[in-house]
């Protein structure tokens, strides 16, 4: 694998099937406040996004004024959902050990919530201390801005050529490619939707997988293909 250092990986969708969970609960809170919107909606549309992001383009789209409390109150009930039903992905530990990259993770959610999370599944001794929160660096840094993924390279001490992140939502591949990293796609978890990889593709995604076991042979695929940044 001659081509890449790091390997960064989204969180929600990719290590944990926590995006779904995120979805049925803001769509019934969206429904409530006057804003009806399916599950499958939720994920087409918004997955990736910090539900305070959500609520702006909400906002801005129906003119509907959004309570602040919705801010919290989705909070309390997804972390409550989260720590109750939240599973890692399959296949991400079997891929983990056939790779043999430095590791880290650059997620959305808060570091709080990602401690939680990974700490349930089993997969945080396999990351820590290597996982970084966009939330920590400030509201307005978050995907899609390439920030976060920029701060993770720098914390590895890796240049941004020599790194591949795996995401699952259109909104961090463009933070991905904006920090000008190469990215695979992931449609594996619960969310996914019929167009899915179309629209990582789209996004700049090179290649798209379904299924973590994939995710080692299609990484030293990549590392000897320079051609496609």
């Amino acid at each position: 694998m001659e081509g890449f250092d790091l390997i960064i990986f989204d969180c929600d969708g990719v290590l944990v099937d926590s995006e779904i969970i995120a979805a049925d609960v803001e769509s019934k809170l969206l429904t409530e406040a006057g804003y009806p919107i399916s599950i499958e909606e939720m994920g087409e549309r918004f997955a990736g996004m910090t539900w305070q992001n959500i609520l702006f383009q909400v906002e801005r789209e129906a003119s509907i004024p959004i309570s602040a409390s919705l801010l919290d109150k989705s909070e309390r009930l997804l972390d409550m959902r989260l720590e109750q039903d939240v599973q890692a992905i399959a296949g991400v530990e079997a891929a983990l050990s056939r790779l043999k990259l430095k590791r880290c993770i650059c997620s959305n959610s808060s570091t709080a919530r990602l401690d939680m999370m990974l700490g349930k599944v089993g997969l945080k001794r396999l990351f820590a201390p290597h996982i970084f929160s966009a939330k920590d660096l400030g509201a307005d840094r978050v995907k899609p801005k390439p920030d976060i993924f920029l701060h993770g390279a720098e914390q590895m001490g890796v240049s941004t050529e020599r790194v591949v992140v795996v995401e699952d939502s259109v909104h961090g591949i463009h933070a991905a490619r904006a920090a000008g990293m190469r990215v695979i796609g992931f449609t594996g978890a619960s969310h996914t939707y019929p167009s899915h990889a179309d629209k990582l593709t789209d996004a700049g995604a090179e290649t798209v997988i379904s299924r973590m076991n994939d995710l080692p042979g299609v990484v030293a695929a990549l590392a000897e293909w320079e051609g496609a940044v």
